[in-house]
């Protein structure tokens, strides 16, 4: 699953830290979805796009790979 984390963290001036206080995880489950590694759970996916202002699939795209 791609995600645009970064980009959003970016546009609003955010680090990975605040995020993940806002968020109420660590910064390294942040990190995790930043590069992939970590698939965030619904909850946390409908977290981030509050935070964001912005739709779970402005945030996240499923890629060819993930419907294998």
């Amino acid at each position: 699953m791609k995600n645009s984390i970064k980009v959003e963290r970016a546009k609003k001036n955010i680090t990975q830290a605040a995020l993940a206080k806002m968020a109420k995880v660590s910064r390294q489950t942040i990190n995790a979805m930043e590069l992939g590694k970590y698939v965030p759970s619904t909850v946390l996916a409908l977290r981030l796009a509050n935070i964001f202002e912005a739709e779970v699939s402005d945030i996240f795209t499923l890629e060819d790979s993930d419907w294998e």
